[in-house]
């Protein structure tokens, strides 16, 4: 069982004797909020999985998540008066370590669109059309267990931004071509930095470009964020020819995340939240180019 400040605590439940917890739960969320029939609430899969509770202090049930067979996190539920408590946070994590446990390589889902920032932030990525199930439009995600998960669109590189950024306890380090338009303009990172930039806790981004002068030429959106925080975002542009040569782009944390891209001109790449080892190789890489490369403080004045 694990707890938190907030006095919630999750633990395993056996379907058999758990049922009526968990009916409560998932059929006030899915079939009475969600409108999702009933017959297709539960399922043959149900007796067959590992299903995870959350209780409040009291004890009452809060919160669902399950396990399937196939490899699948599925039937994540919280009561709407416990929703951002981190509950669902707490849920998805048992359910994590129970995969790695079982030695599980890989986890999928179909998330609701509405609930998919909240898989990214745990390094799940998108990938393949949305579709409809229950009435609602979903995604399919999944995320690699000890080791990288591979990314092969925009979509899917702009999750793995999102999560490296949010995943930072303090430090980031990018390299990139010209602040990659496409990925680093896009509304969900956008988001992604204003709120790395504005939770409080200091540290420092740090950019390595390759060409300062298109980022100027194209009004960057972060370049506005950079300006109203200027000690918190760092731009340097590479001067040494053999620096300007590097083909590849990417951005670590000081958490052990990171997205790298061989051609930093493409999106398709690997990300993978917990890959301390990698992140670690490509921050140490990163650090003598910084030295020796050209502070940008045109970037301050552009009075954007």
């Amino acid at each position: 069982m694990s707890a938190n400040p907030s006095g919630f605590s999750v633990e395993p439940i056996d379907y058999g004797t758990g049922l009526p917890e968990l009916r409560s739960v998932r059929e006030t969320v899915f079939v009475q909020e969600q409108n999702v029939p009933i017959a297709e609430e539960w399922d043959e899969l149900d007796p067959q999985c590992l299903h995870v509770i959350a209780r409040d202090p009291g004890g009452r049930p809060i919160g669902t998540g399950r396990l399937t067979p196939e490899r699948k996190v599925g039937r994540m539920a919280v009561l709407r008066e416990w929703r951002g408590k981190g509950v669902g946070d707490a849920m998805l994590a048992a359910l994590i370590e129970s995969a790695r446990r079982r030695g599980w390589r890989e986890l999928s889902l179909n998330s609701q669109v509405s609930a998919s920032a909240f898989y990214i932030r745990h390094g799940f990525v998108p990938y393949g059309e949305r579709f409809w199930e229950a009435g609602i439009e979903h995604q399919a995600m999944r995320r690699m267990l000890g080791g990288a998960t591979a990314i092969e669109d925009r979509e899917a590189a702009i999750a793995a931004t999102v999560a490296v950024i949010l995943g930072a306890r303090r430090y980031l380090w990018i390299y990139s071509r010209e602040l990659d338009p496409g990925l680093f303009d896009a509304a969900p990172v956008l988001e992604a930095w204003r709120r790395y930039g504005t939770s409080g806790h200091g540290g420092e981004a740090r950019f390595l470009l390759q060409d300062a002068e298109a980022v100027q030429r194209a009004h960057a959106p972060l370049l506005g964020l950079a300006q109203r925080l200027p000690s918190l975002f760092q731009f340097r542009e590479v001067d040494d020819p053999a620096d300007r040569a590097y083909p590849s782009a990417f951005i670590a944390n000081d958490t052990g995340g990171y997205y790298f891209r061989t051609l930093g001109h493409r999106f398709d790449g690997e990300t993978d939240l917990d890959g301390a080892g990698r992140a670690r190789q490509l921050v140490e890489s990163f650090k003598p180019i910084w030295e020796r490369s050209r502070p940008c403080p045109e970037f301050r004045a552009l009075g954007i």
